[in-house]
């Protein structure tokens, strides 16, 4: 019986691959589709990614903000009220402000560049990138600021120590070249300093609190603080809820998530009616064929195992092609381009792999029906 079965998988093999043109065609449908959608939805993923970047870069384990922020560089300063509040609930390890601002600095060259500054607390400097040059205790320095060295270090003309910048009428001086987990979404570099710095340089609001960095004594702690904090009129996220709270922003009230949507399906589109007409046509020409198996003796389940096999086949190894094709197109781009965000994720492979299913599911559906209305006397007799 698996002997049969194994020859009857031979025979579909050969009727698939000996007409290349219309097997090179199938292939190239669902390659193209599979290419597109793990584009889309890994360029996605990585503009995601980025839009957390001070979430990650800072390590908090729970941040506190006014309800109506949405994302971390567009943060409302809150009173300091609530720092000294957070302080004294009970599981608090310990609280700290960080400031987060945008500023223009001129460069040596007499350009200006936007820049995004994050203010660190005075006392504890949580938070705080990992230094790749230079010293932590430098930032108490004068006119100190360490720079980000991500995708965007060059757009300040790649300072090393000592180099010096404008900023609002005030002098800066890059005491320390920093690295970080996570560059930013919108191509913009990156300034840290202490927070009384930030505020006394640049322009702020009556309140300069943009965010309250809890540590819990424990992981239970953490339902009882968020409490507290609701008390207080304002919110207390955990790294993983403010990502996520992040993430649906950028996916349902901007134009992105409809936008990669509307690709997606576009491209399974395309991949489905260049795969399912190809298939159809490539049956249309193997009838004969099919009728000569049906008249020997092949049964209506070994016409369609075979069916199915050709279908699945196809979809498989173009399933594979597209992802290799993508993610080597991806590896490219990385290298030409430091700022490009883009990553492939489980979640990605997983929605193309159901995609081609569906593919090779309605393609199969189209072949079976034209195959099992075949007479082997109809055949014959043409």
């Amino acid at each position: 019986m698996i002997k049969q079965f194994r020859g009857i998988l031979k025979i579909a093999f050969k009727l698939l691959v000996n007409d290349k043109s219309k097997f090179i065609a199938l292939l190239v449908g669902i390659t193209f589709a599979v290419f597109l959608m793990i584009m889309m939805m890994s360029m996605f993923s990585g503009m995601l990614a980025r839009s957390a970047a001070p979430v990650f870069n800072i390590g908090a384990k729970i941040w506190v903000m006014d309800p109506a922020v949405n994302n971390a560089t567009s943060s409302i300063p809150m009173p300091d009220y609530v720092l000294s509040n957070a302080k004294s609930i009970n599981g608090v390890k310990y609280a700290v402000p960080i400031y987060f601002g945008n500023a223009l600095v001129k460069l040596k060259s007499g350009a200006y560049q936007a820049v995004n500054v994050v203010g660190l607390d005075d006392a504890t400097l949580f938070g705080r990138p990992e230094l790749i040059a230079g010293k932590i205790e430098d930032i108490y320095a004068e006119n100190a600021f360490f720079v980000v060295k991500d995708s965007e270090f060059r757009k300040l003309e790649s300072p090393s120590i000592g180099a010096q910048f404008e900023i609002n009428d005030h002098r800066g001086v890059i005491v320390g070249v920093a690295k970080v987990a996570s560059s930013g979404l919108f191509g913009v570099p990156t300034l840290y300093t202490t927070r009384h710095r930030a505020i006394t340089y640049i322009p702020t609001t009556r309140f300069t609190t943009s965010f309250v960095l809890i540590e819990p004594k424990r992981e239970s702690d953490i339902p009882f603080i968020q409490k507290q904090i609701k008390k207080l009129g304002y919110q207390a996220l955990t790294k993983a809820e403010f990502v996520e709270k992040i993430s649906d922003f950028y996916t349902y009230q901007t134009g992105m998530g409809m936008n990669v949507l509307m690709m997606t399906a576009i491209s399974f589109i395309v991949g489905l009616s260049i795969s399912g007409q190809t298939f159809y046509t490539f049956i249309l020409e193997n009838l004969e064929r099919f009728g000569a198996l049906k008249a020997i003796g092949a049964k209506s389940h070994e016409l369609i195992s075979m069916i199915l096999f050709q279908a699945s086949f196809t979809a498989l190894l173009g399933y594979g092609l597209g992802v290799g094709l993508a993610s080597g197109l991806m590896m490219l781009a990385r290298l030409r381009l430091p700022s490009y965000a883009s990553q492939v994720t489980y979640t990605n492979l997983t929605f193309a792999f159901v995609m081609v299913l569906i593919i090779a599911g309605v393609s199969s559906y189209i072949g079976v029906r034209k195959v099992l209305q075949i007479q082997p006397f109809d055949i014959f007799r043409g």
